[in-house]
């Protein structure tokens, strides 16, 4: 009885252990809503935004930090607000800086929610799902950078669920960081150059519009972008089919 009951506390315990690193994430996000949810919004970037610059001008690489961190914050939590921190890295450090302290920041957010996800429910969603699951993971891993890069690169997929799906079919945490880093490189630059021209239109009083990225000049290189992500799907469909007229020999 001894023995069962210590077995039963190590499983219990492992159990909790096991959950922990999601539970984090669930309460990080609660807080992050709570303290944040007011604030990551253009009405604070605009009232702020002389002190902003001039506390960046003052303390360089502390804004850099503290920038990076929030939106890592941001990211990990999965709290509302990303495409406006986008848009502040490029009000703040320009284009080329501000894409590198945001695609940096969001690939490491990314990365703790991943992790997060493999360790407390990949195995646990492996065995339910059955069979399925295994024939959906190898169709995955058989063509993984082109999903991985279709995960980043198609807007229809929310950022959450990008972040998710690949902890769920064994892709490597190298893998994820760096299908991570240049899939949401495009689109980072895209928004931060949008960013450094905040400065004027605050200046001018106009209203910030989301409308220019209807236009077919910025979202026509992404449809590019998806059409090579893909090409070895296509190709690899193509080359599995038998040739015609030699189905039965």
């Amino acid at each position: 009885m001894v023995d069962m009951t210590e077995e039963q506390q190590n499983a219990s315990t492992g159990s909790v252990g096991k959950y922990a690193p999601l539970a984090v994430i669930g309460a990080g996000a609660l807080a992050g809503y709570y303290f944040l949810g007011d604030y990551l919004n253009f009405d604070t970037l605009r009232d702020n935004r002389e002190a902003l610059i001039a506390w960046r001008d003052n303390n360089y690489l502390l804004a850099v930090l503290a920038y990076m961190g929030v939106y890592i914050a941001v990211v990990a939590f999965s709290l509302p607000g990303a495409t406006v921190m986008t848009l502040t890295g490029g009000f703040l450090f320009g284009l080329i800086p501000g894409t590198i302290f945001t695609v940096t920041a969001a690939t490491m957010g990314a990365a703790c929610i991943f992790l997060a996800a493999k360790s407390s429910l990949g195995d646990t969603l492996k065995k339910r799902a059955g069979p399925w699951m295994g024939k959906f993971e190898k169709g995955f891993q058989e063509n993984e950078l082109s999903f991985l890069f279709l995960l980043r690169l198609v807007p229809a997929v929310p950022f959450f669920i990008a972040n998710l799906l690949p902890a769920f079919f064994g892709v490597k945490l190298i893998t994820y960081v760096w299908t991570t880093f240049l899939g949401i490189l495009p689109g980072s630059a895209v928004y931060t150059s949008v960013g450094t021209g905040l400065g004027e239109i605050f200046a001018s009083g106009q209203e910030i519009s989301l409308n220019i990225f209807a236009d077919p000049k910025v979202w026509g290189p992404f449809v590019g972008l998806i059409a090579l992500a893909l090409l070895p799907i296509l190709i690899k469909t193509i080359r599995g089919k038998p040739i015609p007229g030699q189905e039965n020999q």
